[in-house]
C-alpha cells in the first residue's frame, strides 16, 4: 500500500508525515511537494518525494501516479483560487485511480458561516462525485493559531479579541496530525466524516488556561471589529490580511467553530491532548 500527503512540507504535512512514519515503512510514504528542495529531510529518512503543484495540474498526474491513499491537505489563498487548487487535486487524484482520499476540511463545513468554509463545501462535494472513497477530516482550529497572543500574553500584553462569547474546540496540530495518520492507515474509514473538536472554550477561558501556566492574570480586551483590526495592523499585519484575521474573529463569534463531540478520541483511540498540557508545550516551544 503506497500513501502520499501532499503539502508535506508545511507544518501540519510535515507532523502528518511524521506520524505516519511511526507505524509504516518509509518505502510505503510518499509525499507531494511544489518545492522538493524543501523536503530532503523526508527523502533522507527514506520518503519518496515528488513534485506536485496544485496550480499545475499535468505535474499532479506523475505525483499521484501509482497512489493508493491519498491525503490532501487544504492549500492557503483566497477562496477562489483554494476551490481550483482544490479541484485539480481531485480531478488528478481520480486520473490516477487512487482508491481512497482523505481531506482537512472544516468544522461542521457544509452548514458554517466561516469566511473561510467555501473552499471546503466545493471540495467535499467535488470528492463525492467522484465516487472514490472518502474520509472528510472536519479540522476545527488549531491551537498554534493563537501563538501571536499566547506570546503576547507572555510579554505581558492583554489578550486582545473581538470574538465576543464564541467558543473554539482548539487542539494541538499533533493532535489532527495524528488523526489524519490514522485515517490513512486504519481500517473502516471509508465515506466518513469526522468532526475534530478540542473542548470548547472562550477566548476569556482561554486566556485564562495560559494565565495558569505562566502564573499571571492574563487580561483580556474584548473589542470592535475596527479596533482589532486596528491592532492587528500595528502589530505589523499587512492590510491585505487584516480582512482574514478579523474574518476569523466575526466567525468565531457566530458559533462557526463551537462543534463539540467524541470524532477526535474515536479516530485517535485516546483523548486529545489537554489544553493545559498542550499550553505548556507551545509555551516551552516559544520562551
Amino acid at each position: 500500500m503506497k500513501i502520499l500527503v501532499t503539502g508535506a512540507t508545511g507544518k501540519l504535512g510535515l507532523k502528518v508525515a511524521a506520524s505516519l512514519l511511526e507505524s509504516v515503512p518509509a518505502s510505503d510514504l510518499a509525499v507531494s511537494v511544489r518545492n522538493p528542495v524543501k523536503a530532503e529531510e523526508l527523502r533522507a529518512s527514506g520518503v519518496e518525494v515528488r513534485q506536485g503543484d496544485f496550480d499545475r495540474p499535468e505535474t499532479l498526474d506523475k505525483a499521484f501516479a501509482g497512489i493508493d491513499r491519498l491525503l490532501i491537505i487544504s492549500t492557503d489563498g483566497d477562496n477562489e483560487t483554494r476551490i481550483q487548487q482544490h479541484k485539480n487535486a481531485v480531478q488528478a487524484a481520480e486520473r490516477a485511480g487512487i482508491g481512497f482520499i482523505a481531506y482537512t476540511s472544516l468544522a461542521n463545513a457544509t452548514e458554517s458561516k466561516n469566511s473561510m468554509a467555501p473552499p471546503h463545501v466545493a471540495t467535499e462535494a467535488a470528492i463525492v462525485e467522484t465516487g472514490i472513497p472518502y474520509s472528510f477530516l472536519r479540522n476545527n482550529w488549531y491551537l498554534e493559531n493563537e501563538i501571536g497572543s499566547i506570546q503576547g500574553a507572555m510579554a505581558g500584553a492583554p489578550w486582545v479579541t473581538s470574538a465576543g462569547e464564541g467558543k473554539v474546540g482548539w487542539a494541538l496540530q499533533q493532535d489532527y496530525a495524528d488523526a489524519a495518520a490514522e485515517v490513512l492507515v486504519g481500517d473502516g474509514h471509508e465515506n466518513t466524516i469526522y468532526e475534530l473538536s478540542g473542548p470548547l472554550l472562550t477566548q476569556e477561558e482561554l486566556a485564562a488556561a495560559v494565565g495558569n501556566i505562566l502564573g499571571k492574570e492574563v487580561p483580556v480586551q474584548q473589542v470592535s471589529d475596527e479596533e482589532y483590526a486596528e491592532v492587528m495592523k500595528g502589530l505589523g499585519l499587512p492590510d491585505y490580511v487584516l480582512p482574514i484575521v478579523v474574518g476569523i474573529q466575526q466567525s468565531i463569534r457566530n458559533g462557526s467553530l463551537e462543534v463539540s463531540n467524541t470524532d477526535f478520541e474515536k479516530v485517535l483511540g485516546r483523548p486529545v491532548t489537554p489544553i493545559n498540557e498542550a499550553l505548556e508545550q507551545i509555551i516551552k516551544a516559544n520562551s
